[in-house]
């Protein structure tokens, strides 16, 4: 039997694809942040391990990459920041002011 997620389109989504629309989903299922336990990893086309929280729309599955500036800009969430943006906009999420270490460079 088929559940009803396996017709949905998957995307996977970086930080710097992050629109609002998907930003408030992630809020929204999040609203604490997320877990190790809600993390999901797996293997890209580069054989590269790529840790992912989920969030799912009526038509597709977003597989959103975790990082420190994915957690910043959820914990200061304000949709108020977002309203003069198109929801599908990803210039509108602008990358949070942190200090990073040389291991999150990458990021």
């Amino acid at each position: 039997m088929k559940k009803k997620n396996d017709n949905l389109k998957r995307v996977i989504v970086d930080f710097k694809k992050l629109t609002p629309e998907i930003l408030a989903l992630l809020v929204e299922k999040y609203p604490d942040g997320y877990d190790e336990d809600q993390v999901v990893s797996f293997k890209n086309a580069k054989n590269e391990i790529i840790e992912a929280v989920e969030v799912t729309t009526s038509d597709t599955k977003y597989l959103v990459k975790v990082s420190k500036k994915l957690a910043v800009t959820m914990e200061n969430y304000d949709e108020d920041d977002y309203e003069d943006f198109d929801g599908a906009d990803p210039e509108a999420v602008q990358d949070p002011e942190i200090e990073l270490t040389e291991e999150d460079d990458d990021e």
